[in-house]
């Protein structure tokens, strides 16, 4: 029983650490765009081809 005492506020803390976290990242515009990620790695770009061999 006096396990409990301690781990049950230590998980409350961790849960209200990651709502903050959650928070941070909504405040800070994480998941505006989740369409241009996902297509933005099928766009061919020619910065990032192989130099051609000599």
């Amino acid at each position: 029983m006096n396990i409990f005492f301690l781990l049950a506020p230590f998980s409350v803390l961790l849960a209200l650490i990651g709502l903050g976290a959650f928070w941070w990242t909504v405040r800070n515009g994480q998941y505006e765009d989740p369409d241009g990620d996902a297509a933005r790695i099928l766009i061919d770009d020619p910065e990032d081809a192989p130099l051609p061999r000599v």
